[in-house]
């Protein structure tokens, strides 16, 4: 009982659409635990939409269509069905009746309008309680249900809820859910935790699959149960021997941030934070701040860009300045003591690096970045990264940001 999605629109093909519907109904079947092993994008041409039609029969069970369903001329979903499987439109007097009411106020419905009163006899009315196109359930076949929604998606959203997740519910689907936890990590590179993890993710059930983006690595350990307290407890050891044997490489789950993670470590210990920024220009006090109820724990921050500031405003020895160059470990240093003295923090944090394009020499390329931390007992550590240029400016800037926060997040719970 395995369903697909089928998205109809060439907008989606050209990329001037973001296809959150494929999300959204991917995350629907999930919770329904339907499962689903393709999603397919299909320009605005009967030729290929059959193809697609053909394809999706012979692999699934139920299939999701969304676009298509308007009055223009492109909008060519139900009549390329009908014309699939061979069955003739009607028009619907009772969509009609639901268009003249929906147009009233607007001086009545176009004649084009009454294309979206057309369905293939036999199909039942999916309706659309916010927008003119209604879709459809359709059975062509033994063992086969379409189910078509419009492209616009509040109005495919409330359909699936009021209409398509009672009738799947009332044909014997969604008697289980796929339910799945995101252990999040940060500092240890994909490979290496796939290694260390490998008899997780050798197991059949639940699974564990890893995957990586934007500088951090996700564990997603996923079980099929009958309901949501089920699956929690088949997934609560595998989620412990995980965390056993990768330690602080994992610092949250599912909707968890390093910024949250650091900001309740902080709160818990009733401790505040101020930060020193170069490269970065402010993005760590961002991150920082997003947070609701940062105040309680950010004390603020200075944008020292010009070494004049980091001497004048943060203390930074002009000796040390000169001699080791801003991007040093001893800038780093001075920088997070110097933020902490002066704005009366428990904890300070520094970031000078090389960002790019630019400023690069022999010794200190681009991607070069020092953090330091200044620690409440007077103690300050420094860490040196080296990150990768090809991923641009804007990429070294986040990684820097990121890793302060995992620096200090580490930094808190070896203090504990």
């Amino acid at each position: 009982m395995n369903a697909e999605i089928i998205c109809v629109g060439t907008e989606l093909l050209l990329g001037e659409i973001l296809n959150s519907n494929a999300q959204f109904l991917a995350q629907q079947l999930a919770s329904l635990g339907i499962p689903h092993y393709y999603q397919t994008v299909v320009g605005d041409n009967p030729t290929r939409i059959k193809k697609v039609v053909a394809i999706a029969c012979d692999r699934a069970r139920l299939l999701i269509f969304t676009g298509g369903l308007g009055p223009t001329p492109d909008d060519l979903t139900t009549e390329t069905l009908a014309d699939f499987f061979q069955v003739p439109l009607a028009e619907r007097p009772e969509i009609i009746a639901d268009l003249e009411q929906k147009y009233a106020h607007r001086g009545g419905f176009s004649p084009s309008n009454r294309k979206q009163a057309l369905l293939p006899v036999g199909a039942d009315i999916l309706p659309n309680p916010i927008g003119s196109a209604p879709g459809m359930i359709w059975q062509p076949r033994t063992g086969l249900i379409i189910m078509t929604f419009p492209g616009v998606p509040a109005e495919m959203k409330q359909m699936w809820h009021d209409t398509a997740v009672p009738f799947l519910r009332s044909q014997g689907w969604g008697k289980e859910i796929i339910y799945s936890r995101v252990l999040r990590f940060w500092g240890i590179p994909e490979s290496v935790l796939a290694e260390k993890v490998a008899a997780q993710i050798a197991r059949p059930h639940p699974t564990v699959a890893p995957y990586a983006g934007n500088g951090e690595v996700r564990l997603r350990i996923t079980v099929r149960a009958s309901n949501e307290a089920e699956a929690q407890q088949l997934i609560r050891p595998v989620e412990a021997e995980i965390r056993q044997i990768v330690g602080l490489d994992c610092y949250g789950a599912d909707d968890d941030s390093l910024a949250g993670c650091v900001a309740t470590l902080l709160q818990q210990r009733q401790h505040t934070v101020a930060v020193a920024e170069s490269c970065t220009g402010g993005g760590l006090g961002e991150l920082l701040t997003r947070i609701p109820g940062s105040s309680h724990y950010f004390r603020g921050g200075v944008i020292a860009y010009a070494n004049a500031i980091k001497v004048e405003v943060l203390g930074v020895n002009a000796e040390d300045l000169e001699r080791e160059g801003a991007v040093s470990a001893t800038v780093a240093a001075q920088m997070a003591v110097g933020v902490k003295t002066r704005l009366g923090s428990d904890w300070g944090v520094s970031i000078t690096g090389i960002a790019g394009p630019g400023g690069a020499t022999l010794t200190k390329p681009v991607g070069l970045v020092y953090i330091g931390v200044a620690l409440p007992d007077g103690g300050v550590i420094t860490r040196e990264f080296r990150l990768s240029a090809q991923r641009g400016r804007e990429w070294v800037r986040h990684l820097s940001a990121m890793n302060a926060l995992d620096v200090l997040r580490r930094q808190l719970l070896s203090q504990a």
